[in-house]
């Protein structure tokens, strides 16, 4: 599933981002406010396009 872009994957994210920002969503200052919501994009945009981790002591086949 890493790599589709769909919105059962942002769903998942969302759930998985820290509880602190899904919280800081609903209390009343607007300044918690906008900091959860840039760490809840950061974090779901950092899953979303993070780069694909490879080993580098593996050996490609050919194709």
């Amino acid at each position: 599933m890493a790599g589709v872009i769909s919105a059962d994957r942002i769903a998942a994210l969302i759930e998985d981002a820290p509880a602190w920002a899904k919280i800081g969503l609903t209390v009343p200052n607007e300044r918690l406010r906008a900091d959860a919501h840039q760490e809840l994009a950061r974090y779901v945009y950092t899953a979303l396009y993070q780069p694909i981790q490879t080993d580098t002591a593996q050996l490609p086949l050919p194709l």
